[in-house]
């Protein structure tokens, strides 16, 4: 974007400003299902989002989860650590990459998910309760493009 352009705009005005906004809301969805899982099942959300890919993905690496949920690398060590501990993920040496493990729910953590996945999904209604399907629908493919957008600017300079 030139200066020139930039200046066209008004000033910048923090609650109209989109990425304050996705955060803003990010943080209050994330903090609400945070104290549910933390209350009822002793779990942070990175916890629950690892143990939510092993049920999806099947047995994975730090690597491949740290791509799929775009946390970092120090995150999902310390949510993988706290999980072995409890006994709800197992960590085998990998056999391809000996400095690589591959991480597995266990039988205990697969059932952490099936009692969790309904409050997931429970809270997901009750925030989309005040949208029509099609806005639904709309939201899941704007922020699809955000995300894409964001992943191809990491890299880029933005011009001003």
């Amino acid at each position: 974007m030139s200066v020139e352009r930039a200046r066209d705009r008004d000033d910048l005005r923090l609650d109209g400003y989109l990425p304050y906004r996705l955060s803003v809301a990010s943080n209050a969805v994330s903090g609400l299902i945070a104290r549910a899982y933390q209350d009822r099942f002793g779990l942070t959300i990175p916890q629950w989002r690892l143990i939510c890919v092993l049920a999806e993905d099947g047995p994975s690496t730090q690597g491949q989860i740290v791509a799929r949920t775009v946390m970092d690398k120090v995150t999902v060590s310390r949510a993988v650590q706290g999980l072995v501990r409890r006994g709800l993920l197992s960590r085998t040496d990998h056999e391809a990459d000996g400095r690589s493990h591959v991480l597995s729910l266990t039988p205990t953590g697969r059932q952490m998910h099936v009692q969790i996945a309904p409050l997931a999904l429970a809270y997901e209604a009750a925030l989309i309760s005040g949208l029509s399907p099609d806005e639904v629908a709309l939201l899941k493919r704007l922020l699809h493009r955000l995300q894409s957008a964001a992943g191809q600017l990491g890299g880029e300079a933005v011009k001003l």
